[in-house]
């Protein structure tokens, strides 16, 4: 074993945990490459060619930079642990009226999990991954920190992983902008990793239709929630939805209602199957609850703390106050009013560049 020693990366056959892993290797760390398996393309209905983490292509590609650097790689399947968990979450969460965030949940209960359990099997000591982020252990805490670059940051992300995830975690690019990272592709002799385009999207919903996926999941889901009623904020009744899983809040395009003045979704009740439409300012609102607190940076919370909260990924935040309520939930109180708070996404809290934690927005 290497003097720094051995250390699992997860390779997506991405450009970022490409270099990751090359870095690694090149610094002395042992490495052994690992893809996960999340998902079969073919199952969700989709209609476009397989891309993205889970296509073969990008496993081979993932292959390709282990066999060329001489460490090895494997590849671990997990579609099983993945669609009970993630996807049955994900469908679960639109049908109460929610929108969910798959990408938090995949981190915190699965990759990691997935990726620490085969580092025990393998005598690896660390796991690493190509996120934009920066780990360090500050006051006998292992805080999460912003990735250098602004605009590729995946702090918002990352809310949900314990410190004993976190004790064990590198991010190798945290303190790299990514024109560094395809600089270094090239360097490195590995131009057309530097030419890949990536995907933004849902990784099991790869035409970014996540109506048409629930369609196919649920196949009496039109019999169950057609024909409900689009109301005003008073109970005025507007006209009838497609369904109100297939609204999120803050949405403006597709109602098909028109009277005069631009109309939002602002709100969604599943047990009355109706949608409310409001105007901008009804969107607006100061303060929110959240569930399954995790905390980074601190054990607990004091009431009154000020932070910057987040409650969409690009996004810069607004200042709040915090009150945690109990050791899983906690009150934000922000110092403006913010547009369409969405129910099931994350609010995150940041203390400057560090990430204090995190939770799910709650209904009310």
């Amino acid at each position: 074993m290497s003097k720094k020693g051995r250390i699992l990366v997860a390779m997506s056959g991405g450009i970022d945990s490409s270099v990751a892993s090359i870095m690694l290797h090149d610094e002395g760390y042992e490495v052994i490459g690992i893809t996960m398996k999340t998902w079969d393309y073919a199952s969700s209905g989709g209609s476009k060619k397989e891309t993205g983490c889970c296509s073969l292509d990008s496993i081979n590609d993932a292959r390709t930079i282990a066999v060329e650097k001489g460490f090895p790689h494997t590849i671990l399947d997990i579609r099983g642990e993945f669609g009970d968990f993630v996807i049955d979450n994900f469908v679960e969460e639109y049908l109460a009226g929610r929108t969910p965030n798959p990408c938090v949940l995949c981190n915190t209960h699965i990759k990691w999990e997935a990726l620490l359990k085969r580092a025990d099997m393998l005598d690896c000591e660390y796991i690493a991954t190509g996120h934009y982020a920066q780990v360090r252990q500050e006051n006998n805490r292992y805080v999460i920190s912003k990735g250098l670059d602004d605009n590729k940051d995946q702090s918002y992300v990352l809310w949900g992983l314990t410190q004993d995830c976190l004790k064990r975690t590198k991010f190798p690019l945290g303190g790299f902008k990514k024109t560094e990272i395809k600089q270094m592709a090239v360097d490195m002799g590995f131009e057309e990793l530097a030419k890949k385009s990536e995907s933004y999207e849902i990784c099991f919903v790869p035409d970014n239709d996540y109506r048409a996926f629930l369609k196919n999941r649920v196949s009496d889901l039109e019999e169950r929630v057609d024909g409900g009623d689009f109301v005003t904020v008073d109970g005025t009744v507007l006209g009838k939805h497609k369904g109100y899983p297939f609204y999120t809040i803050g949405q403006r395009k597709g109602l098909e209602i028109a009277v005069g003045s631009p109309l939002y979704v602002t709100e969604i009740n599943p047990d009355t199957n109706t949608v409310v439409l409001g105007t901008e300012e009804d969107l607006m609102k100061q303060q929110l609850t959240v569930r399954n607190l995790n905390l980074i940076k601190y054990d607990n919370i004091y009431n009154g703390m000020e932070a910057m909260t987040k409650i969409r990924y690009k996004t810069p935040g607004t200042m709040s106050t915090l009150k945690q309520t109990d050791e899983t939930h906690l009150e934000v109180l922000f110092h403006q009013k913010v547009s369409a708070i969405a129910p099931g996404q994350s609010a995150v809290f940041y203390d400057g560049d560090d990430l204090i934690g995190g939770g799910f927005i709650e209904k009310k």
